[in-house]
């Protein structure tokens, strides 16, 4: 009867340095597969992610903490941890954070470095996100996926040129998740078909979400967006290029319907 062939590793532990296995320095099979993924796990090279992340956890204020300062945000937002620089460090994050836990009207996001998730950060300004509504019994699988999307860049890459994902994150409530992906300019249409495309496409068919349990919107059309004034220049030059890009846009249909075009103003 032929025999295995014999396992060559190199920077793991030695599983047969004994030929007599009633030797006492050999350890007991389960020991030794614990000390060879010991080893394993110490000689694997971090596996570095294109961007730096952040996680951000966001806990409401008291009923009884005094109103922010005009125009701040009325959160109290905490980082959390190291700096996600690996795949390894997303799972470590990813694995030690129990998502169930979080109490209703918290929320955590993974955010690049340098973006903070405020509708008014400078770098949000013009943007929008998609949110998802998802129970609650689907909600860690759907966020673990999503942040995959966004971490392993596919999420980036449907995007139009000159745009750019922010960060996702996970909001709760009563019975359900509110996953969002944010991205920083929503005058890009392509940016925001292609990214809803991108999700559902990933998606197995039981977490796929139905059409009337998600939608997007810019974050200056939320009712609590406060644009800071230094950046209301910006607001207003973005709301000029859409209106001109929509006029441009009836203008070419009616062209091609073979109708008059309204005139310009």
């Amino acid at each position: 009867m032929s025999t295995r062939p014999s396992l060559f590793t190199r920077g793991l532990s030695s599983l047969s340095q004994s030929s007599d296995p009633n030797s006492p320095s050999v350890s007991s099979p389960a020991e030794q597969r614990d000390d060879a993924k010991r080893n394993f796990l110490k000689t694997m090279r971090p596996l570095p992610t294109q961007h730096y992340w952040n996680v951000w956890f966001d806990r409401q204020p008291p009923k009884d903490a005094p109103p922010p300062p005009s125009g701040e945000y009325n959160a109290q937002l905490e980082q959390l941890g190291d700096q996600i620089e690996s795949v390894q460090d997303f799972w470590r994050y990813n694995n030690n954070t129990p998502v169930e836990q979080i109490k209703m009207r918290e929320s955590i996001y993974l955010f690049k470095a340098g973006f903070k998730p405020i509708w008014e950060d400078r770098r949000n300004v013009l943007g929008g996100s998609w949110t998802f509504r998802v129970p609650k019994s689907m909600g860690p699988d759907f966020w673990t996926r999503v942040q995959l999307l966004a971490v392993g860049e596919k999420l980036q890459s449907v995007l139009e040129e000159g745009d750019q994902i922010c960060g996702v994150g996970l909001s709760v409530r009563f019975n359900s998740h509110l996953i969002s992906i944010w991205h920083r300019d929503s005058s890009k249409k392509k940016s925001i078909d292609n990214m809803l495309a991108c999700v559902l496409e990933e998606l197995p068919a039981e977490l796929r979400p139905k059409a009337d349990n998600y939608f997007y919107k810019k974050h200056s059309d939320h009712a609590g967006f406060k644009v800071p004034p230094e950046l209301q220049a910006v607001l207003d030059s973005q709301k000029a290029r859409e209106a001109q890009a929509a006029a441009a846009a009836a203008k070419k249909e009616a062209e091609g319907a073979g109708q008059k075009a309204p005139e310009e103003s």
